[in-house]
C-alpha cells in the first residue's frame, strides 16, 4: 500500500533497478538527460544557513551550488577525478606569480544574476569581505581569506561603514569588472582550492542584509528561491531563466523544481526514501541505524544501496582548556580508556566505517595508518594504562565532565553513550548533553565560551576535508590560529607551537611529497597530545530510489553530487 502510494510521486519502493550494490561509489548509476519533474529533499535538522557566505556544512556546500556559482568548482566525476578543479565563474584556472603570493582570476563575460544584472568582480570581492572580515563578519564557515589576504589587517568589514563597503580592503584588487587579483601575505601553493568555497559566490551589495540575506539569496546559478527560506520548515527552488548553461560545465539543471523539507525525523526520511516519497536525504550522511541493517540485508533493495568509504572522520574532541582535561595525562586517560570496538559498533560496524587510530583519512597524502599511540589488543581499551594516567594527572579515582552530541543524529548519540560507558570503567563520569544540529557547530560546540560554561570537555564531531590535502583536512581542526569565538571547528582549542609552526611552514612548500611528510608529523603530534579521539573513517549506507538519475558518490563533497541529479518522476 505504501509502495503504491509512493509510486505516483516518482518511483521507489520495489521497482526494478538496473544497478548493483555500491555501484555509485565508482560510476554513475542510471544516466539520463531527461529534464523536468520535482526533485525532493529532506533533512532531519536544518541548514546552518543557506547563505553561501555563512555556511560550513558539507551538504550545504554541495546544495548551494544550485543557486550560487563559485570561482572554481570540482569536476563532475566519481573517484579521485572528482577532486580535480576546473573553472566555474572563472574563465580559466588562476594564474600565480613566481612565489605564489599573487593569483589572478578572470571572470567569464556575460554572467548574470536572476534579475538580469551583470555579475562583476567587485561582487565577488564583496562576498569574500562580508564572510571573512570585521566584527560583524558572518559567523559560520572558515576564514581562510582573512588569514591569507595581505594588506587587510585593519579592514573592519563591509558592515562597519556607511560609505564604500570595500574601502580599505586591499587584499583583493579589481582592476576591471572581470578581473580579481588576490594578494597573499605569504606563499600558499594550495590557494586555488580555496576558490571553490561558497564564499566566492557573488553577492550584489545592494541586496545584502547581513545574516538575513539567507531569506532570499540572489541567484547566480540555474535555480532561484521560490519565495523565502523558512527556517526549520522548507526551502524551494525554481528555474532561473537568466542562467546560461553554455557557461556552466558542471550543473545539469535537469529538474524543473527542487523542494527541501526541514526538520523531518530521520526514521521518517528513511522510510519515505524507500517508499518513493522522497528522492534524496539532504544531509548526505546516509540512512539511520534502524534502516541501515534492513537495507544491507534486503536482497530486493540491495541493488539500490551504496556503501562508500568517505573522507570523513567521526571522532570526539577532547578540550585542552576545560579542567581537568587541560592536563595531558588526563586526556591520555580518556584515550586509553576508550572502547574503540564500541565506537565502531556505534557507527554501524563494518558498514558504518573502519576503525581509526590516526586523524587523516587514508586517501590523503601523508596519511599513516601505523599511527596508534593508544593500542589495545582487542580494541576495547587499556584500562591499566588509563588508571596510570589518572594517577599521573592527580585524579586517581577519576573525574567528571560532559560530552556534547547532536540530538537528531542517532550515531552521534550512540557514540556519546559508548564513550560514557567506556570511561565509567575507570571512574570518569560523563554526562551526555544533546543539542540540535543546525546550531551545534556555531552556538554550542563551536562556541568556546559555551563549551567552557557547560563543562563540555568532550564533543562528538565529524570532519571532511575542505579540500583533499592534509592542510585542507587538518588546519581548521588543529591549527591554533583557526580558533574563533563562534563557528569554531578547533573545538579541542588545541594551540601547540610545534603544530602551528608546521602549518605555517607547509603552505610555503612546493614539493607535494615534502608537504605530505609534514602532514604526517602533524597527525602524529596531535595524537600524542590526545586532543582527538578518532572513532571511524566513515562508511555511509545511502539509498538511491529507482527514479533518481545520474547518481554517483562525489569524493569532493563526500556524498552524492547534487548537481548531476534528475528524476524520472513527475
Amino acid at each position: 500500500m505504501l509502495t503504491a502510494c509512493g509510486g505516483g510521486g516518482g518511483g521507489g519502493g520495489g521497482g526494478e533497478v538496473d544497478a548493483e550494490f555500491n555501484q555509485a561509489e565508482t560510476e554513475m548509476v542510471n544516466p539520463s538527460d531527461q529534464t523536468g519533474g520535482t526533485l525532493r529533499y529532506a533533512i532531519s535538522s536544518d541548514f546552518d544557513s543557506p547563505d553561501p557566505g555563512n555556511t560550513y556544512y558539507a551538504f550545504s556546500w554541495n546544495f548551494t551550488r544550485y543557486y550560487a556559482r563559485t570561482l572554481l568548482t570540482y569536476t563532475e566525476a566519481p573517484g579521485e577525478e572528482g577532486t580535480q578543479l576546473q573553472p566555474d565563474l572563472a574563465e580559466a584556472m588562476p594564474e600565480a606569480n613566481e612565489d605564489s603570493t599573487e593569483w589572478t582570476v578572470r571572470l567569464k563575460p556575460g554572467l548574470k544574476y536572476e534579475d538580469g544584472t551583470e555579475i562583476t568582480a567587485q561582487d565577488v570581492k564583496y562576498a569574500i569581505a562580508r564572510s571573512n572580515f570585521g566584527d560583524q563578519a558572518l559567523p559560520n564557515g572558515p576564514k581562510y581569506f582573512q588569514q591569507l589576504l595581505a594588506d587587510s589587517e585593519d579592514y573592519e568589514g563591509p558592515y562597519a561603514t556607511d560609505g564604500d563597503p570595500l574601502e580599505g580592503f586591499d587584499g583583493i584588487e579589481t582592476p576591471d569588472d572581470h578581473t580579481l587579483v588576490f594578494h597573499l601575505n605569504e606563499s600558499f601553493s594550495e590557494f586555488p582550492y580555496i576558490l571553490i568555497q561558497p564564499q566566492t559566490a557573488p553577492v550584489p551589495p545592494d541586496a545584502d542584509r547581513g545574516e538575513q540575506y539567507q531569506s532570499r539569496v540572489v541567484s547566480s546559478g540555474p535555480y532561484k528561491f521560490d519565495g523565502e527560506y523558512r527556517p526549520g520548515v522548507s526551502l524551494n527552488l525554481v528555474r532561473n531563466d537568466q542562467w546560461d548553461a553554455s557557461t556552466d560545465p558542471t550543473r545539469r539543471a535537469l529538474p524543473d523544481r527542487i523542494e527541501v523539507q526541514l526538520g523531518v525525523d530521520q526514521n521518517e526520511i528513511d522510510q519515505r526514501l524507500v517508499n518513493g516519497e522522497l528522492d534524496v536525504d539532504l544531509g548526505g550522511v546516509g540512512v539511520g541505524p534502524a534502516m541501515r541493517g534492513t537495507l544491507i540485508t534486503d536482497e530486493a533493495r540491495r541493488a539500490s544501496v551504496d556503501n562508500p568509504q568517505t573522507n570523513t572522520l567521526r571522532y570526539v574532541n577532547i578540550n585542552t582548556v576545560v579542567e581537568p582535561l587541560n592536563n595531558l595525562a588526563c586526556r591520555e586517560a580518556v584515550m586509553f580508556a576508550a572502547d574503540r570496538d564500541a565506537l565502531h559498533r556505534a557507527w554501524g560496524g563494518e558498514t558504518g566505517g573502519d576503525i581509526a587510530t590516526q586523524i587523516m583519512p587514508s586517501a590523503l597524502p601523508g596519511a599513516d595508518p601505523s599511527i596508534d599511540p593508544y593500542p589495545s589488543d582487542d580494541n576495547k581499551g587499556d584500562l591499566d594504562r588509563a588508571r596510570e594516567k589518572l594517577e599521573e594527572c592527580g585524579h586517581p579515582d577519576g573525574f567528571s565532565t560532559s560530552i556534547g552530541a547532536r540530538a537528531d543524529r542517532p550515531s552521534d548519540v550512540s557514540t556519546a553513550e559508548a564513550v560514557q560507558q567506556a570511561l565509567a570503567r575507570v571512574g570518569i563520569e560523563v554526562e551526555i548533553k544533546q543539542y540540535p544540529s543546525d546550531t551545534y557547530t556555531n552556538t554550542q560546540a563551536g562556541s568556546p565560551d559555551f563549551v567552557h560554561e557547560n563543562d563540555l570537555g568532550l564533543t562528538v564531531y565529524g570532519w571532511a576535508p575542505d579540500w583533499a590535502t592534509g592542510y585542507g583536512f587538518m588546519s581548521k581542526i588543529l591549527d591554533g590560529d583557526a580558533i574563533q569565538d563562534a563557528g569554531n571547528a578547533n573545538i579541542s582549542e588545541f594551540d601547540d607551537d610545534q603544530v602551528n609552526g608546521w602549518f605555517d611552514e607547509v603552505v610555503t612548500v612546493e614539493d607535494p611529497e615534502e608537504r605530505a611528510s609534514i602532514y604526517t608529523q602533524i597527525d602524529q603530534r596531535a595524537m600524542e597530545q590526545a586532543v582527538i579521539l578518532p572513532a571511524v573513517f566513515e562508511r555511509t549506507v545511502m539509498y538511491r530510489p529507482p527514479n533518481l538519475t545520474n547518481v554517483y558518490y562525489h569524493a569532493g563533497y563526500s556524498m552524492y553530487d547534487y548537481m548531476s541529479l534528475g528524476t524520472t518522476g513527475e
